[in-house]
């Protein structure tokens, strides 16, 4: 079962030379032993065995491996892994060097410092003088400190005829970099926090929620950091506002901003090279935004586009990539199946992405395993299986994880709905109790919820006649709410209107949303 290699998941990989074993492709591992084999000494030897008998191991099991190595004693065993993950690490940068402008950099910089403890100044500056323009064609500024650094140490130890000239020159440049790099340490660093907010707190629950982020954002924001023309100044400065817009789910300037974001990449080509990550974190952004403000077109010529970009050559450099490429797309063909109603559709796509959760288990956070088990669940609440709905759910609520407290409360709400659904009213009194107080307790309750729970209380006995006008009642009340943004907190993570239409009008809930899509395509093309 699933769930049951989900709980396996972290005791696979508590070793992390075992790890490192387990993440090389075959090329890496050809590679490294070829690498071995060109610089090794005897002792050498013992690595390479080390390395087999990890690469057979299922998990890491530490007496198992001494008995399939009877060379080696326990007491050699830490030093011999020592060894040999920094041998691994040493192979990978020479197979990875031409894949990162950072390696890349590095390396020449490393030449440029051999060149100058050999006494030949001249060389090590000709390659300086190099990085430089590459550093600064890559918006490398970190690393454009290093570079001016060692050619002011050149110039000071050895003195030339211009030195005055390449003084000043050197001077203003230093200066010049100091500032940009200050400016994208500020930028990044609040562009982390605000993601740390919403990871930890989800949407704005409230005025006060709304009031901190603001200062927060501007108390923060350098006074200059809308007229950086720079491209890591101006990727930090979208993701601020990306991360801000959408805590305080105000989702065309979030969708604005997200777009913002990647065409700040497609005007410059050469950084979805250098930053694959972001670029990808971007397009899944704009995703985003577009399911929600239902930009139905938008959102499926920007998830072709994705689909292409994951087949690329750049998107499958890396694992990172291909992990992250797997984990955005495969939420967005959920989300496009929310939007459209398709839930028996797209529980085809489930077994798929439960095989890679498995298969990528090193490189997922909790956060996305979550993320993933409550779509999963809505999908099969859309496709009235609610039994299983709720072993979806039951994973969120018995993982008790520290972070994402909306989803946490929202997976509990959901799961009263699947056994409402499902007519355990016997159960429905007590679990109502529950999950109000765990949301109280989260600060996480809304008009719309308190509405809901209202309603719930009150239809555990009523007959499905007596239901229907209770029904109407209720989403009198809730589509008054529809458009205030506090509210729509609720409305994002479950689409109770909906929900609550199909029992007024007796029809599923694929058949509203669908119809709602339908509608929408009318007003469009009309």
């Amino acid at each position: 079962m699933f769930d049951e290699k989900i709980i396996m998941m972290p005791n696979r990989f508590t070793d992390i030379l075992f790890q490192l074993v387990h993440s090389l492709e075959k090329s890496e591992k050809r590679n490294f032993k070829l690498y071995v084999k060109r610089s090794s000494a005897n002792e050498d030897l013992k690595i390479i065995e080390l390395f087999d008998a990890l690469d057979k191991l299922e998990e890491y099991d530490e007496t198992l491996l001494l008995k399939k190595l009877p060379s080696i004693k326990k007491p050699q065993l830490s030093n011999i892994k020592v060894h040999l993950y920094k041998q691994l690490l040493a192979s990978l940068r020479v197979l990875k060097s031409a894949e990162s402008i950072d390696l890349q950099l590095n390396e020449q910089l490393d030449y440029a410092r051999i060149l100058y403890n050999k006494g030949l100044y001249q060389q090590s500056l000709k390659i300086l003088e190099k990085l430089k323009d590459t550093a600064k064609s890559h918006y490398k500024y970190n690393f454009l400190t290093q570079v001016i650094a060692w050619e002011k140490k050149i110039e000071t130890l050895h003195v030339e005829k211009s030195i005055q000239e390449r003084a000043e020159s050197l001077a203003l440049e230093a200066d010049e970099v100091n500032v940009r790099v200050e400016m994208v340490v500020r930028l990044s660093n609040l562009a982390l926090q605000l993601y740390s907010w919403y990871i930890n707190n989800g949407h704005a629950r409230n005025q006060k929620d709304e009031e901190a982020v603001k200062r927060f954002l501007f108390n923060n924001l350098p006074k200059d950091a809308h007229e950086q023309t720079g491209f890591y100044e101006k990727l930090y400065l979208s993701q601020c506002y990306c991360w801000y817009t959408y805590i305080r789910q105000d989702y065309v300037m979030y969708y604005r901003h997200s777009q913002q974001w990647v065409d700040l990449f497609d005007e410059q080509q050469i950084m979805i090279k250098v930053e694959t990550g972001y670029y990808i974190k971007g397009i899944h952004n704009l995703l985003n935004a577009h399911f929600d403000l239902r930009n139905y077109q938008k959102f499926d010529v920007t998830l072709r586009k994705f689909e292409r970009f994951a087949e690329s050559s750049i998107a499958n450099k890396h694992d990172n990539h291909r992990v992250q490429t797997f984990i955005f797309i495969n939420s967005a063909k959920l989300n496009r199946h929310f939007m459209y109603g398709t839930f028996a559709e797209g529980l085809s796509l489930v077994p798929k992405i439960e095989e890679k959760l498995v298969e990528y288990a090193q490189y997922i956070d909790n956060h996305r395993v979550l993320v993933f088990n409550y779509k999963i669940a809505s999908l099969y609440f859309g496709s009235a299986d609610y039994s299983t709905c709720i072993d979806y759910l039951q994973k969120i609520i018995n993982d008790n994880l520290d972070m994402r407290s909306d989803l946490q409360c929202y997976a509990r709400l959901l799961h009263l709905m699947a056994h409402f659904e499902l007519g355990n009213f016997e159960i429905m009194d007590s679990l109502t109790k529950s999950v109000y107080r765990f949301m109280s307790k989260m600060q996480n309750l809304t008009v719309v919820e308190e509405a809901m729970f209202k309603f719930l209380r009150g239809s555990f006995h009523m007959s499905r006649h007596q239901l229907r006008p209770e029904f109407e009642k209720f989403l009198g009340q809730i589509k008054k709410l529809e458009k205030s943004r506090f509210e729509t907190r609720s409305f994002a993570y479950l689409d109770i209107i909906s929900w609550v239409e199909s029992k007024v009008y007796e029809k599923t809930l694929s058949a509203i949303i669908k119809e709602k899509y339908l509608e929408s395509k009318k007003r469009i093309y009309k």
